[in-house]
């Protein structure tokens, strides 16, 4: 089990990110968070078995079809033990 926080910068607003990213993390059986930053990044976490949690740094990578990401930081955190995916 590992958990990654990601910061998500570029057109990542506004574009149906953070839903994409939550129904990637569902069918990926990662759990965690997404949400928007006022300073236009959306962030989230992302815990779960290492395979699935690489999955979704690769979807935040690029991100769903009209998001243009820019830059994307990743923390190593220690795992909580979080179950189910919000968006907040």
């Amino acid at each position: 089990m590992i958990r990654k926080r990601v910061v998500t910068r570029g057109r990542v607003q506004g574009v149906f990110f953070r839903d994409s990213t939550r129904k990637e993390a569902k069918a990926a059986g990662v759990a965690g968070w997404v949400q928007n930053r006022s300073d236009g990044a959306v962030e989230a976490v992302f815990e779960g078995e290492d395979e699935a949690v690489e999955k979704m740094l690769a979807f935040v990578k690029s991100g769903p079809g009209h998001a243009e990401v820019e830059d994307l930081e990743v923390f190593d955190e220690d795992p909580e033990g979080l179950s189910g995916f919000a968006v907040r």
